[in-house]
C-alpha cells in the first residue's frame, strides 16, 4: 500500500496512511478485551496514557492485520476512530509504544494463555488419535535472530546473537501450552525437563535424546516418542514380525530393547520399543544420499 505519486529515484515510496478499512480482525479482538481487563492497572506506563490492557490489544490488532508492519503502523492505527471505539483505547504515542516492552512485564500473560490454550476444541484430524488416553504434545528449540546490541542473547559471538523459543504445543488442539525464551545457548533438556508434567505423550526429536530424560518422563507418569540418535545402543529383547503395510510404510524393524550401553543402562531403567524406518524424502524435501540420513530411527514407551 505505498503512494504510487512519489518520484522515482528518491528513496523507497512514502506509504499511504493507515485506514480504518485496511484493519482486520475485530470480531476476534471484542472477545478478548474483558479477558485483558485484570491488566489495566498492574503497572501503568510513566505518561499513564498508554496501559498494559491496551498495549495488548495493540499487539494483537498488528498480528491480525498484515499492512501493519511497524510501530509507527500501530501507532497510527490507535489514533483511528474506529480503533478508540471498537477496542475501547486512545491514541498511543511512538515514544509510549516504543517504551512500553520494557515497561511491562510479559510474563504476566502467561497464566491467561494457559487458561485459553485449555479451552481450546481439538481439531479433527486421524480417527485413530481419539484412542489416546494422553495429551499428545511436541516439544523442540527454535533459534530466533537477535540484535547483536541484546546482549543476553548468547550464540556463537558478539556479532552473531540469538534467542531461543522452546514451545509445547498440543498436537490436537493446535495450541501451544507452555512457551520461554532464553538466550540461543541454553540446553533444550533442561527446559523440558523443568516443565515436564504427567498424562502426556512428547514428541521429541534428536536433540532430546538423552537416556535420564526420557527415564524423567516415565517417573512423571508421562510417555514418550522420539528420534534416537545415530550412534544408539541396545540388546534387543524381542522383534516383531512385519506386515506389508509396515513395509509399505518404510519400517525395517519393530523391537523391544533395553536402550544404553552397560554403563548406562542404569538411566533408563523401563524397555522401550524402537521401530526403524526408512526415509525416501520427496521431490519438494529430498534427502542427501547419507545412510545416516536415510535411516531414522524412533522409540516410544511400552506400555
Amino acid at each position: 500500500m505505498y503512494n504510487s505519486s512519489a518520484k522515482k529515484g528518491r528513496g523507497r515510496p512514502k506509504k499511504n496512511p493507515i485506514q480504518g478499512k485496511d484493519l482486520q480482525g475485530f470480531k476476534f479482538l471484542h472477545k478478548f478485551i474483558p479477558l485483558l481487563k485484570k491488566f489495566h492497572l498492574v503497572k501503568d506506563h510513566h505518561n499513564r496514557d498508554l496501559h498494559f490492557d491496551q498495549y495488548i490489544v495493540l499487539i494483537l490488532l498488528y498480528f491480525f492485520t498484515p499492512v501493519l508492519t511497524n510501530l509507527r503502523g500501530i501507532q497510527q492505527a490507535s489514533h483511528l476512530n474506529k480503533v478508540k471505539k471498537i477496542l475501547g483505547i486512545k491514541g498511543a504515542s511512538l515514544g509510549s509504544l516504543s517504551e512500553a516492552s520494557s515497561v511491562f512485564d510479559a510474563n504476566l500473560i502467561s497464566p491467561l494463555i494457559k487458561e485459553l490454550a485449555k479451552k481450546a476444541i481439538p481439531l479433527e484430524k486421524d480417527p485413530k488419535l481419539k484412542n489416546l488416553q494422553q495429551t499428545l504434545v511436541a516439544m523442540d528449540g527454535t533459534l530466533l535472530p537477535a540484535l547483536p546490541k541484546m546482549l543476553w542473547a548468547l550464540w556463537i559471538n558478539d556479532q552473531n546473537k540469538a534467542a531461543k523459543l522452546h514451545l509445547e504445543f498440543d498436537i490436537l488442539k493446535y495450541t501451544p501450552i507452555n512457551a520461554e525464551i532464553t538466550d540461543a545457548n541454553t540446553n533444550e533438556k533442561t527446559i523440558l525437563r523443568k516443565t515436564l508434567s504427567p498424562n502426556k505423550l512428547y514428541i521429541l526429536d534428536a536433540g532430546y535424546s538423552e537416556y535420564k530424560l526420557f527415564q524423567n518422563i516415565i517417573d512423571i507418569n508421562s510417555s514418550f516418542v522420539a528420534r534416537l540418535r545415530d550412534n544408539a545402543v541396545w540388546n534387543n529383547i524381542e522383534e516383531s514380525p512385519l506386515t506389508y503395510d509396515d513395509r509399505k510404510a518404510g519400517v525395517q524393524r519393530d523391537m523391544i530393547v533395553r536402550l544404553g550401553c552397560k554403563g548406562k543402562q542404569d538411566d533408563l531403567t523401563s524397555n522401550v520399543r524402537v521401530v526403524e524406518v526408512f526415509h525416501k524424502g520427496n521431490s519438494s524435501r529430498p534427502r542427501r544420499s547419507r545412510v545416516s540420513t536415510q535411516v531414522h530411527e524412533f522409540m516410544i514407551l511400552k506400555k
